[in-house]
């Protein structure tokens, strides 16, 4: 099978989970013996075309249209963006370009054939949609996380609509757990052309038994941390600036009680410099250690083994690869999609087999409870840990999704266009 690839995130550009989805995704379906061209974005330093591990990659360089934009999207489109307009502009130039080679350079100049295309979350549901429309290949779309909440949004936003848009356009539509499967389903997505593929977890490498105290200590002196003093942890991209406001709200009031609790975070994103920003305006430096800046797998599964417990405050990701990550090195997690989700069990299990907590996200005060329960039972959290590592050991390896990823989109193949 010959696959066209649209992610915004591939190695050595990995900024969050679906970076590190993209990588192993990848590598196995190639395992597989199937080809894959993949479009990515391009940060400004990276080669615009190479082949990376048997892998063909393209990373279009950018342009800034942001002079543009306003006179292209409306000052109240604008402002109902979840996101930057300089980022919105960076993924809209990104998905054009890769479009326009896709279809213009690759297939039409070269004579390159696709047996199917798959697009990976809002950024790159553009190029999906137009090469789809370009050339009538079956078309999967992949929604990892979904970008605007559609139970406290009353009007649709442009992100809202391009993902939207790409679903009606694809002819299957990939979640990554059954609550998002649920959620979209009641929010109008067509349950016919909805699959579920969870996301897998590379046990080997993702083990606490591999790390050295004396690098978890050394990570700690790196944040000043002395003996006494506890890590908690946040990983992941900082795009959405409200989930991080509500995140050191909690942890005004968890300080309060603990002024001994240090929290990290680890990230990347569009928002980076509103985080540090944040941290200052609510007197949280000593507090809150940020680190902004792109760091090694090896050095993140140190931040792991370091943290009592990771945090994801994402209201619009119940299954992230964070959190089996975090659930691999034997942490508990604390999910703010308790909105999204009343329960998730695959990540939080309920009663005798509870592997963390479940908050909601937009409220602070729950969110530091929840942070405080496991704090305040170092015994209890402990426990949590090793039931998080003992069923993540029950997961599917990356072979394996790769090979449920593949018969959706033989499916998609098999069925022809249209097929809903």
């Amino acid at each position: 099978m010959k696959i066209a690839f649209f992610i915004p995130e591939y190695p050595p550009r990995v900024i969050s989970g679906l970076g590190r989805y993209a990588e192993n995704i990848c590598r196995a379906i190639q395992n597989r013996g199937h080809e894959l061209t993949v479009f990515t974005m391009n940060d400004g330093t990276l080669r615009t075309s190479e082949a990376r591990n048997g892998v063909s990659v393209h990373r279009p360089l950018l342009v800034d249209g942001g002079t543009i934009l306003p006179e292209v999207l409306t000052m109240q489109h604008l402002l109902r963006l979840s996101t930057t307009s300089r980022y919105f502009n960076d993924v809209l130039i990104y998905n054009i370009l890769s479009a326009a080679k896709c279809v213009n350079e690759l297939i039409k100049k070269q004579g390159k054939a696709f047996d199917i295309l798959c697009a990976h979350n809002w950024q790159s549901a553009i190029a999906g949609s137009i090469v789809k429309e370009e050339t009538g290949l079956p078309f999967v779309f992949h929604l990892h996380a979904i970008e605007e909440d559609r139970m406290t949004l009353e009007e649709a936003t442009v992100i809202r609509s391009l993902e939207e848009t790409a679903a009606q356009l694809a002819d299957r539509v990939v979640t990554v757990c059954y609550p998002l499967h649920e959620y979209l389903i009641r929010h109008g997505f067509d349950s016919t052309k909805l699959k579920v593929c969870w996301n897998a977890v590379n046990l080997a490498t993702y083990d606490p038994a591999r790390l050295s105290g004396e690098a978890i200590r050394a990570l700690r002196r790196r944040y000043g941390l002395d003996e006494e003093e506890r890590m908690l942890l946040f990983v992941g991209e900082l795009a959405q600036l409200a989930d991080f406001r509500v995140l050191l709200e909690a942890m005004q009031i968890v300080s309060q009680q603990h002024p001994e609790v240090k929290l990290v975070i680890l990230g990347r994103g569009e928002c980076a410099h509103r985080v540090s920003q944040l941290i200052t305006e609510l007197d949280l430096e000593a507090q809150v250690k940020p680190r902004l800046e792109p760091i090694t797998e090896a050095e993140q599964l140190l931040h792991y083994g370091a943290a009592e417990m990771v945090i994801l405050t994402s209201l619009r990701g119940p299954c992230s690869i964070i959190s089996l990550e975090a659930m691999a090195m034997q942490k508990p997690v604390i999910l703010g999609t308790k909105v999204f989700c009343s329960r998730c069990d695959h990540i939080v299990a309920s009663g005798r087999d509870q592997t963390g907590m479940l908050a909601d996200g937009r409220d602070p005060r729950e969110l530091a409870w929840a942070m405080l329960r496991l704090l305040e039972d170092r015994a209890g959290a402990a426990e949590m840990g090793a039931r998080a590592r003992s069923r993540v050991l029950s997961y599917r390896s990356w072979d394996e999704a790769a090979a449920q990823t593949l018969a959706i989109y033989e499916d998609a193949i098999s069925a022809g266009p249209g097929s809903g």
